[in-house]
């Protein structure tokens, strides 16, 4: 089991440490938009997680000081009206960022193979096809150029209810609780299952899964930003940009 090796104590306790790390590595990314505009090059970061895992805080923290004309921040949830009528991927096709662009989604297209697989809203046949379209999907960003993230924060199902706990009690944010969170809880195990098949088959070379360790917020969320920007470093090296002629910059000498 992959989530079972994850080590949910990992914390950043001392709070000047973490203001220190936070900055450094906001400063960071909002240089790197201006190379990413720069170079053209394209960027997606991919959020999943557990119900309360924090991914909406981690997303803040990651687009704070980032220029809004150069990022979007793209939810997730049922498909509805057109969306029901063509292939599931076509929803998430509109959001592909154009070059020099970051896109972030909160959920994804991984919805395929976690909540409609275990609340019955696609068949076996369908869910089960999914991992080889998602792969093929992945592959064909990446190989336009793009830098593609995918997180998955875990935190353990003690602090989970912790979380519910303290929302449920706090009126400025009781309102993100809702009754399917309390029924989704209960399918724990399941939608365990589901995650564990899921990392496994869609973690490839060229779009591989980053399981951050959740329990702690600000550790999470300093790896997150240690993650992305150093994917998004590494991008530019490889000269993964797209040209103004649609093809891939070649990587100077």
């Amino acid at each position: 089991m992959i989530l079972d090796k994850v080590d949910t104590t990992l914390a950043i306790t001392d709070k000047q440490e973490y203001r220190e790390k936070l900055t450094a590595l906001q400063v960071r990314m909002r240089e790197l938009e201006f190379e990413i505009f720069k170079h053209r090059l394209p960027v997606i970061i991919v959020y999943e997680g557990w119900d309360a895992g924090g991914k909406g805080g981690n997303i803040k923290r990651v687009v704070e000081k980032l220029d809004p004309r150069g990022y979007s921040v793209i939810p997730i949830a049922a498909p509805q009206g057109e969306e029901r009528t063509h292939q599931y991927l076509w929803r998430f096709w509109k959001h592909i960022p154009k070059a020099g662009h970051i896109a972030v989604f909160d959920r994804s297209w991984y919805g395929r193979v976690m909540v409609e697989r275990v609340e019955g809203f696609c068949t076996p046949d369908d869910w089960k096809r999914a991992f080889q379209e998602i792969n093929e999907f992945e592959s064909q960003l990446v190989s336009f150029g793009t830098v593609l993230v995918k997180f998955w924060i875990h935190i353990t199902k003690d602090e989970q209810l912790r979380r519910f706990e303290y929302r449920k009690g706090n009126p400025f944010k009781n309102y993100k609780l809702t009754e399917e969170d309390w029924r989704n809880r209960e399918q724990w195990d399941v939608y365990l299952e589901a995650v564990e098949e899921m990392l496994l088959r869609t973690s490839t070379h060229y779009a591989p899964w980053t399981v951050i360790e959740g329990n702690d917020k600000n550790f999470a969320r300093i790896k997150a930003l240690e993650t992305i920007t150093s994917a998004i470093e590494k991008g530019l090296k490889n000269g993964q940009g797209i040209n103004n002629h649609g093809k891939k910059d070649k990587k100077k000498k």
